[in-house]
């Protein structure tokens, strides 16, 4: 009962109302703390892949002579760069291309 205080009508105060409530919320956090992984790496790949068209290069293309260049920066760190330091992700481009 204590995990459904805040819930809205009868899910608050009626045991197997609650107790239903309760577990498929424990559900759906255990499901989505596994999902967020993925979305944020999508949301990276779309910032990158934003900063790299900009810049004349796909994707692909960007992440395949990054690797032959052997610079190894991880994508949450390239979308930041492409996002917040477009001076720096350009800097980056220059060295792969």
């Amino acid at each position: 009962m204590k995990q459904a205080k805040g819930y809205f009508g009868r899910r608050k105060n009626v045991w197997t109302i609650a107790k239903n409530a309760v577990e498929k919320a424990m559900s759906y956090s255990y499901r989505d703390r596994r999902a967020k992984k993925r979305t944020f790496r999508t949301l990276w790949i779309t910032r990158i892949n934003a900063g790299a068209r900009q810049h004349g290069m796909s994707y692909s293309q960007f992440m395949g002579s990054l690797k032959k260049s052997g610079i190894e920066l991880n994508r949450k760190v390239l979308a930041d760069l492409a996002m917040n330091h477009p001076e720096a992700f350009e800097a980056i481009v220059k060295k792969v291309k």
